[in-house]
């Protein structure tokens, strides 16, 4: 099957602690655990906890432990961006710190001009902007 823009995209990223990476993105942002396995203790094996809204055509994978963990190393422009064509509820921004997330500066004009961003408990760091995405 060719590759085009109805291929399933899946972001996968290391955590340092997964129950505080699913306090955020599932109790704080209202994603769905899709899927998740532990085997960080067997030889070869990580624990994996996959994010997302079940109908989408995304997910977030957080990885931890195995032969060879890694920490997060996160960057000020390592973004996730949900355009969400509205207006950002400060009662979701509330969820998310709540639930522990950090909210930030953008070191970039546009994104604190056009939304709110909040790092998760490993420092990636979710926009939520109010502009909607069209690609006409």
């Amino acid at each position: 099957m060719p590759f085009t823009g109805h291929a399933h995209v899946r972001m996968a990223r290391p955590s340092r602690d997964l129950a505080a990476a699913e306090r955020f993105w599932v109790a704080g942002l209202g994603l769905t655990v899709l899927f998740r396995a532990e085997g960080g203790r067997k030889p070869g094996g990580h624990d994996l906890l996959m994010v997302g809204h079940p109908d989408a055509s995304w997910h977030l994978e957080l990885v931890h432990g195995g032969d060879h963990p890694m920490d997060p190393r996160p960057t000020d422009e390592d973004l996730l961006v949900l355009y969400l064509d509205g207006s950002v509820s400060e009662g979701l921004v509330e969820r998310l710190l709540a639930h522990g997330g950090t909210r930030v500066v953008s070191p970039n004009p546009y994104w604190n001009e056009w939304g709110v961003t909040v790092e998760d408990p490993d420092g990636y760091r979710l926009v939520l902007c109010r502009r909607g995405w069209s690609n006409s």
